[in-house]
């Protein structure tokens, strides 16, 4: 077997055909050239399986298509493991099927992780992607990252500020992190399969060890009503998946770090709001304000 390279991008698609070969393009474009690409298909039932094969073929040296073994598929948390425990480098990076890489990511962020050794992750800022429906850049904004950027920010400090929603959640398709970090922290939690799997994650890696935040934009993270971040909206369900995501770091917390009495407490704060907000009774319509 070949050299490891430096970075494993992981793209994982699910009836994702439509947009798939843009992110893989966006990884193809990378200035940085030591990478390998695992592209993780979690049970499409369109063309992404022939689209991932299509390109791993063209690209032997540098992309592999997977899927799990029984082809099913198994949700966002589990197919993210299925390409980490496929990936050789000493650093990970994911791109969603419908996002995209600017070209400097992988260099600038590989640059900046040699320079902070402490570092575990690294993110930056991330479009949020209109534009490319339509054709309006002034529709595209940046959501604050809550804390003064280029510098390495002792845990648990961006916990507590995501917690409250008062800064940027770093995405998937932005980070870069160790890998030996990821496995240790046992990658993400199966049982999220949508929505709150990534925060779910890096709540994990930003309750332990440090983090380099860059005022850099290196993503561009697609908005369309066929994302399931849009589709939960919609059925109204963010409220009992952000109530699960809390419950589950209460326990995580006193399992893994029960001195961070900090962090317990103000999630264990959070988890009462969710409650009432979810519990509440609505207000008959006549007493509501317009």
């Amino acid at each position: 077997m070949s050299r490891p390279p430096r970075v494993s991008a992981i793209i994982i698609v699910y009836n994702g055909d439509r947009y798939l070969g843009e992110a893989i393009d966006s990884v193809l474009s990378q200035t940085f050239p030591d990478w390998e690409l695992i592209i993780a298909d979690d049970g499409s039932v369109d063309r992404s399986r022939e689209i991932a094969r299509d390109y791993a073929a063209r690209h032997p040296e540098h992309i592999r298509a997977i899927a799990h073994p029984d082809g099913g598929n198994h949700g966002m948390s589990a197919t993210r493991n299925l390409g980490i425990a496929e990936a050789r480098a000493p650093l990970i990076g994911f791109l969603d099927c419908d996002d995209i890489w600017l070209s400097g990511k992988l260099a600038e962020q590989v640059d900046l992780l040699d320079r902070h050794p402490d570092a575990q992750m690294i993110y930056g800022r991330t479009l949020i992607w209109h534009s490319w429906q339509t054709g309006n850049v002034g529709d595209d904004f940046f959501y604050d990252l809550g804390t003064t950027p280029d510098r390495l920010i002792a845990a648990p400090q961006l916990l507590t500020l995501l917690l409250e929603n008062k800064s940027q959640t770093p995405t998937t398709c932005n980070a870069l992190m160790r890998s030996a970090f990821l496995r240790e922290l046992g990658g993400f939690e199966n049982r999220f399969r949508g929505m709150f799997e990534d925060q779910v994650f890096f709540a994990k890696a930003l309750l332990e060890a440090p983090a380099y935040v860059s005022s850099r934009n290196w993503a561009q993270y697609r908005q369309h009503k066929e994302s399931f971040s849009a589709k939960s909206a919609g059925r109204g369900g963010d409220g009992r998946a952000r109530l699960a995501f809390l419950m589950w770091l209460a326990g995580y917390v006193v399992r893994r770090a029960p001195w961070q009495l900090g962090v317990l407490m103000q999630t264990a704060r959070l988890v009462a709001r969710e409650c009432w907000a979810i519990a509440r009774p609505r207000r008959p319509a006549w007493l509501r304000t317009r």
